[in-house]
């Protein structure tokens, strides 16, 4: 096992690894135990009492955060026609279809986090799929990302939203921001997922929903949330 280092060991030691915390207490413990010399993002990784692998115990969705993620996303809208102007001044950082598809499938160009398609040019943007799918990159109407509103798509994503997704072990990993955000800015975005994902709860899903939460800095021990008071 890989020894820690003097900073991690120092974070470990202003509180206590098995209790179960309020939001409000993790969220001022997860600054002070953040060490690094550069602005971490805090993350939420909330594990759930669903079986993914059945189509009805899916979790996944899209919000906007109140006050985003503190990272500049870039965007690539895959769409033809007039939807290319709209959007360019939308601010995407990317808009095509053919010439992009091609770059991406022939150069294993990536330079882009987020990709929203129109409907029209799913067909093509579907040769992707194998591509764009194990990275989490797929545009789907679920979450906003294929859409013929290219404008709303491209400023909502600027603006902070996120996508969550239960993996194939239960759990969403989802970034609520940065250190430098203080606790109520952090805390109104934990409070915007944590509302979202109670929500999106699956009727099919038995027994305890929520099974544990635990937050953390890019660099920083987990801190363990009562689920029982999962949102203040």
């Amino acid at each position: 096992m890989p020894k820690k280092g003097k900073k991690y060991r120092d974070s470990i030691t202003l509180y206590e690894r098995e209790k179960l915390y309020q939001p409000s207490e993790a969220l001022e413990l997860v600054q002070k135990t953040a060490k690094a010399n550069f602005d971490e993002t805090v993350e939420v990784s909330i594990r759930l009492g669903v079986d993914p692998r059945h189509a009805d115990q899916q979790v996944r969705g899209a919000i906007v955060l109140p006050h985003g993620t503190g990272k500049t996303r870039r965007v690539i809208v895959l769409t033809k026609g007039e939807k290319i102007k709209e959007a360019e001044e939308a601010g995407a950082d990317y808009a095509g279809l053919d010439e992009y598809v091609e770059k991406i499938q022939k150069e294993n160009w990536f330079e882009f986090d987020v990709v929203v398609a129109t409907p029209d040019a799913m067909s093509v943007v579907g040769r992707l799929g194998k591509i764009l799918g194990p990275k989490g990159l797929m545009p789907n109407p679920k979450s906003g990302t294929v859409t013929f509103d290219v404008g709303k798509a491209v400023n909502e994503i600027k603006a902070g939203k996120i996508e969550y997704r239960v993996d194939k072990f239960s759990v969403i990993h989802a970034p609520i921001g940065k250190i430098s955000f203080g606790t109520q800015k952090l805390a109104e975005n934990y409070r915007t997922l944590m509302e979202a994902v109670i929500k999106a709860k699956p009727p099919a899903a038995k027994g305890q929903y929520l099974k544990s939460i635990v937050i953390a800095s890019t660099m920083g021990p987990g801190i363990k949330i009562n689920t029982a008071k999962a949102v203040d």
